[in-house]
This record gives structure tokens, C-alpha cells and sequence, in this order.
């Protein structure tokens, strides 16, 4: 919001739910019935009491507001965040009806708001504090200090509006442990290198017989090396072997792929310097933000998790409408649990970014807020599908491992492809198919039906695989419509 009165739409408040259960629970509670004492200000904050089917009680109270992000509270006993509580209480609050009045907080609601402004004002003058003592160079004093004994020790960033620290480390410790995991990855890529050669000396069909358990000790190799990228790409290549028709091409590809990421590795001395960052972060080393930091009213364009046994990814899709850049912003939770970045799409944001080193720089941090997220009409610029598959081809050059690329398509239209279906150019050009996985989703008839036989803008990542759409635009005025 960056106006008063201005309500979010129910697609930008169903894009903070954690999973389609949350989605699902969510609207049945988007009516009065369960609901009392609820209100909200102009000023983007909702509260109420809902009555749970066991009876209970829960005070629920939303900021959508805040700079950080949306924030809320609930009584319930819910692991999830936001719970269908404050995700229904927000239902009910896009309608517009009366149904949620405005009004003055009840003391309840306003001694959770008034703990929220306490603890940013707190978290601003331990920020100014950590300032001052680097200014005056006691931060770094006390570095030289640890320095001195082989310790760590924690400084205060001027920099960082988030209020976090970062760590000084003893710099020639730090390169000998930086020294002793490239043995590792190397020992690991080499051994690896040989498997792949035992694999295809033996014949693909091997790989059918020897079954899912010789990957994952392979795997478990690559972890060993502290190779985590390796062991990932690993376990996709067991997953291959026996999976449906063709699956003997598919393996031979990323055979391939996996082959020319151990090469790079094992040659990153002669690679250009993007294209070794590349291969650095696919082997699974880290890296930090080093990109100049980009202020911007970002359009959040797509938010969806992905999950596995382990972790759980959130990938949110921004659009700089000033820069024109497109950014990745990525978050993890533990298995289960959706991680704590939110941003609602539709909205924009204004914040800085700072771009990670690698071909194309798509993935960012995110800086400094300077608003809470607000309404904005500028859609992304849109190009046809022959367009988005050159862009592809392009950042190939880039990443060879890039399995998509963020694109916008101008004027397409739905239409079936036999079993499955496809966005054709509306000017009788090309077209591109869908993934086989966005078939089976909802998210298609919510494309089909926004559509209608009529052009529309398509935000989604276009691969080799096919086009994800993840958010749509009708042809004429409208909010972004998430297909997620």
C-alpha cells in the first residue's frame, strides 16, 4: 500500500499462503460467520476475534503496511505463517463490503502493534549504535583484537538496514579453509569424473539395473567432498534412470551437463570470470551480494515454493520498473515450514537490491527498505515467444546449466496442443509449449479463463523444458492474476 484506502486484491492475499492447504482453509474463513470484534484502519491494519471449530477463541491482528513486509499475530496454535487465520481475515478485508469497518484498535490489537513500533525503534538505535562504534573505530579495534588471538568476532555494518552483523574472520584462516574444501571439491569432481566414465562404458542400460541406491552412495561421495551441487545433480540423474519414454536421452544429456560442470571445475582457472563464478556456485560453494546496491520500485512479479525432503525454496520474481532488470530473490525453510520472506504479487516495492557474481546476475539480496509494498499499473515489457526462446539461447552462453530463463510474453493466447497446450503468438507467429508439469494445475484454467480466446500478458520462466507461467494480465486494466 502507499495510499490510504487502497486494498489488496485476493490474489495478492492468497500469494502469502505458505501451501495450497493454507490457501484452501483460508477461504472458508473469508466470511463474517466465525468472525467478531473485527475492524481495520485506512491506515493498512486489520484485527478480529475467529471463533475455531473446537470453540476456541483466536485474536488475530494483521499490519499489511509495514515496510519490512507484511507482519501479523494469532492466538492458534498453527505452525504455519501466515496461518489460514489472518489469511482469511484478510479475505474478508479485500471485499470491500462492510463486512470489516474502520475503526479505532482494540487495546489487545494495539499492544501488539504498539510491541512491533518498540522493537523497530529498538532494532534503529542498536543500528545507530553499531554505526557509531565502527565510526569511531572501536568496532574495529576490537577486530584487530581477535584478529590478533585467532578468533571471530561479531562488527556492526554501517550498511545494513536490516540491523545484522557480519563476521571478521582471521583472512589467512579463512584462505586455508577456503584452500582445503577446493582439494575436497577437486578429489570429489575427479572421482566423480571416473563413475560417469565407468557408467557409460558400461551401457545405459546398467544404470537401469543397478538401481536408485548406487546414486545416492555416489551421492553421499559428493556430500563427503563437500560438494553439494554435485550431489543434488546426482540424485536428479537417479531420478532419471527408468523414469518414462526417452528416459536413456534425458540421461545421456545430464550426463553431459554433469560431465561439463566437473570440467569446469577442475579448468575454472582458465574460464572467464562470470562464467567461473557460475561454476563455483553450481558445485555449491557460497557466495555474498557483491553487486553495487540498486534502488528501485520493484514489481513483484511471481512468488512459489518448491519443496524437497530437506528444504523448502521460495523464488520471488521482481521487476525493476525504472531499471527494467529482472531479479531472483531466493529463501529457504527447513522441510515443511514455509520460509519468512513474503511479498504479496501485484505490488511493488521500493528497496535496494545487490546482485550475486555469476553469468547474468539474476539473483539478488534484498537491501534497505524504503515502503511497505503499494499498488502500481507499470506491467513488465513483454516480448514473443520466438523473442523469449533467443533470450534463452543467449543466457545459455552464460550458464550452461540454466535450466530457464525469467521472460515476459506479449500478446499470446492459451490454446491445446493435443494433450497439452500451448501460449501462441497472437500475430500468427510462433508458440511456445507448456511444461508438462503446469498442465496438470490449476493455474492453467485461471490462464484459460482470464484469457478467454482473447491476447494476454504472460510473465513466466521459459526453459528447455517449455513455458511456466507463473502470473497473468488481461488485455485491458486490471491487477496482476497469480497462477501459482
Amino acid at each position: 500500500m502507499t495510499q490510504q484506502g487502497v486494498r489488496w486484491t485476493a490474489d495478492q492475499v492468497l500469494a502469502l499462503a505458505p501451501d495450497a492447504a493454507s490457501r484452501e482453509a483460508a477461504g472458508r474463513l473469508a466470511t463474517a460467520g466465525p468472525w467478531s470484534e473485527v475492524g481495520s484502519t485506512d491506515g493498512g491494519t486489520v484485527w478480529g476475534v475467529c471463533r475455531g471449530g473446537g470453540g476456541g477463541l483466536y485474536r488475530t491482528v494483521v499490519d499489511v503496511a509495514d515496510a519490512s513486509g507484511p507482519a501479523c499475530t494469532c492466538g492458534c496454535p498453527s505452525l504455519r505463517y501466515p496461518c489460514k487465520h489472518a489469511l482469511g481475515l484478510l479475505l474478508l478485508w479485500t471485499g470491500g463490503d462492510g463486512a470489516v469497518p474502520e475503526g479505532e484498535p482494540p487495546a489487545w490489537a494495539e499492544r501488539w502493534l504498539t510491541g512491533r513500533r518498540e522493537d523497530a525503534e529498538a532494532a534503529a538505535g542498536a543500528e545507530t549504535a553499531e554505526t557509531g562504534a565502527a565510526e569511531t573505530g572501536a568496532a574495529g579495534a576490537e577486530a584487530a583484537r581477535a584478529e590478533a588471538a585467532g578468533a571471530e568476532v561479531v562488527a556492526g555494518t554501517a550498511g545494513d538496514a536490516s540491523g545484522s552483523v557480519s563476521r571478521t574472520r582471521d583472512p589467512v584462516a579463512a584462505r586455508r579453509r577456503a584452500e582445503r574444501r577446493a582439494e575436497r571439491i577437486t578429489a570429489g569432481a575427479t572421482e566423480l569424473e571416473q563413475r560417469l566414465a565407468d557408467l557409460l562404458r558400461g551401457g545405459l542400460a546398467e544404470a537401469e539395473q543397478t538401481g536408485y541406491a548406487w546414486w545416492e552412495e555416489t551421492a553421499a561421495r559428493m556430500v563427503d567432498a563437500q560438494a553439494p551441487g554435485l550431489a543434488s545433480r546426482v540424485r536428479e540423474l537417479g531420478s532419471t534412470a527408468s523414469s518414462g519414454p526417452d528416459w536413456p536421452v534425458r540421461l545421456l544429456e545430464e550426463c553431459a551437463l554433469l560431465h561439463l560442470l566437473d570440467q569446469g571445475w577442475l579448468r575454472r582457472d582458465r574460464l572467464p570470470q562470470d562464467l567461473a563464478a557460475t561454476v563455483r556456485t553450481r558445485v555449491g560453494l557460497s557466495a555474498t551480494a557483491d553487486g553495487p546496491a540498486v534502488r528501485d520500485q520493484w514489481l513483484i512479479l511471481a512468488q512459489y515454493d518448491s519443496v524437497d525432503a530437506r528444504l523448502t525454496t521460495r523464488r520471488v520474481w521482481l521487476y525493476g520498473t525504472e531499471t527494467g532488470r529482472t531479479a531472483l530473490l531466493l529463501s529457504y525453510g527447513a522441510a515443511g515450514r514455509a520460509p519468512e520472506l513474503t511479498l504479496p504479487v501485484g505490488l511493488s516495492l521500493d528497496a535496494e537490491l545487490s546482485t550475486y557474481p555469476g553469468g547474468g546476475r539474476r539473483r539478488a539480496a534484498l537491501g534497505k527498505r524504503f515502503a511497505p509494498p503499494a499498488p502500481v499499473e507499470i506491467r513488465p515489457k513483454g516480448v514473443t515467444p520466438s523473442q523469449a526462446l533467443a533470450r534463452y539461447g543467449r543466457a545459455l552462453r552464460d550458464d550452461p546449466w540454466l535450466e530457464s530463463v525469467p521472460v515476459t510474453l506479449e500478446q499470446v493466447v492459451p490454446v491445446p496442443d493435443g494433450d497439452s497446450w500451448q501460449l501462441a503468438d497472437a500475430s500468427g507467429g510462433t508458440a511456445l509449449p507448456l511444461t508438462p508439469a503446469f498442465g496438470n494445475r490449476a493455474g492453467l484454467w485461471r490462464l484459460v479463463a482470464l484469457s478467454g480466446g482473447v491476447p494476454v500478458q504472460v510473465f513466466g520462466e521459459c526453459g528447455h523444458r517449455g513455458f511456466t507461467p507463473l502470473t497473468a494480465w488481461s488485455a485491458g486494466p486490471g491487477q496482476a492474476v497469480s497462477l501459482t
